[in-house]
């Protein structure tokens, strides 16, 4: 399908940065999305017969298109292109030598069977930025074995701290290894964007899913190696400061941050128990921690009293960290979330109105938005392959042998 749309132009930060996209699902596409919101020309390039994996990943759709797709990829051009050609890839290749960086995750060693590695593309533009995302990284044991987020949740030990104290094992609710990913996939890329203006050249950035769960371990494993003790799971509550969980109310839960001994004694006077204020079993947090078995039962007798709304609304007047735990629809429609610019909208061809998450990034002098929907599949395609130089009658014979769509 060929674009009848003037592409849209870019202020953002990061306008003049071009970025081939061969990546699909979560992982890269995400990386690639924040770079698109802050004006970067991001182009996805898919396979022209299924397009990215998560286009399938439905039911929920939006009229004909995967919600999960349509959540990750606005801002960009959408090519179709078979890799598996030699004039697919040579027009990869052509794309990779205007642009700023690639992206890919590809299982290792894939991009580089279709002469797209990272030596091959870095040998034609030097100054090119790469970027693989991959679930065990490039080198290694595990290198070559595929990577899912689940996989990486446990075996970096995320799920053996999530979930009841009492219970299996439990996944973080979202894709929180991929999406951990995507973040420090798009800090080395900053960073290699700004090394290159000292050195002129680019850098391959070689980015783990299992690396990235293992650095957000932080102070659990501080903790470990501090004392050799085995982080357990803790449900909602925090190993190392009480109260700090979902504690049961009159109508529900609510979650309850107290995170210091001055919150803490106006917390327990607020709820009714200034008893417990220089009660020496909870006195301190590092006591508060030790009596946690004693202490929650009695916190949550005294908040039996009233509903969860009202508990939250005195606790955050009187300073003292409180909220619902919201259900997905609740989160997106609370008036900070609205306030802040984090439900956008726009028009897609047959989706209609889409509704979308925002950008978290707030700079002083650029918004993000949505200058264009995700893209249909091969919607640009031809705008694209105009701008590497190919004649009319040349992209009709790319479609026509279906090395294009």
């Amino acid at each position: 399908m060929d674009s009848q749309r003037a592409p849209p132009p870019s202020s953002g930060p990061l306008a003049g940065v071009r970025i081939l996209d061969l990546s699909r699902i979560l992982s890269g596409p995400f990386t690639t999305m924040v770079f698109a919101d802050l004006g970067a020309d991001v182009i996805k390039l898919e396979n022209p017969r299924t397009g990215d994996d998560t286009r399938e990943w439905a039911p929920p759709y939006q009229g004909d298109q995967s919600a999960y797709f349509l959540s990750v990829n606005r801002n960009k051009r959408g090519i179709a292109v078979d890799l598996k050609t030699a004039r697919g890839r040579d027009i990869a290749l052509r794309i990779a030598d205007r642009a700023d960086v690639v992206v890919e995750d590809f299982r290792p060693g894939t991009a580089g069977r279709l002469g797209l590695g990272y030596n091959d593309l870095s040998a034609r533009n030097p100054q090119l930025i790469y970027a693989s995302i991959s679930g065990f990284g490039q080198t290694g044991p595990y290198a070559s074995e595929p990577g899912y987020d689940a996989i990486a949740q446990a075996l970096g030990g995320l799920m053996s701290v999530t979930g009841e104290a009492d219970g299996a094992p439990v996944r973080v609710g979202n894709s929180a290894a991929d999406l951990g990913a995507s973040m420090w996939a798009a800090i080395g890329i900053l960073a290699a964007l700004h090394a290159r203006h000292t050195t002129g050249r680019g850098e391959w950035i070689d980015i783990s899913l299992l690396d990235g769960q293992i650095a957000s371990l932080t102070y659990l494993a501080g903790g470990y190696f501090a004392s050799g003790e085995v982080p357990r799971r803790y449900g909602s509550a925090h190993p190392t400061i009480v109260p700090y969980q979902a504690l049961r109310t009159a109508d529900g839960h609510l979650m309850v941050a107290v995170g210091n001994d001055t919150l803490w004694q106006r917390f327990a006077t607020l709820v009714g128990l200034p008893e417990l204020v220089y009660d020496p079993r909870f006195v301190t947090n590092p006591q508060r921690v030790a009596n946690r078995t004693l202490l929650i039962p009695l916190i949550e007798t005294a908040l039996a009293a009233r509903s969860s709304a009202a508990w939250a609304d005195e606790l955050s007047r009187a300073g003292i960290p409180a909220g619902a735990i919201n259900g997905i629809d609740a989160a997106l429609a609370h008036p900070q979330v609205q306030a802040r610019d984090m439900v956008l909208a726009a028009e897609h061809p047959t989706a209609g109105t889409l509704r979308m998450t925002g950008s978290p990034i707030k700079l002083s002098r650029y918004t993000a938005t949505v200058r264009r929907p995700p893209p249909e599949l091969g919607e640009h395609t031809d705008e694209v392959l105009r701008e590497l130089g190919y004649a009319a009658e040349d992209i009709a014979m790319l479609r026509d042998e279906g090395v294009v769509r």
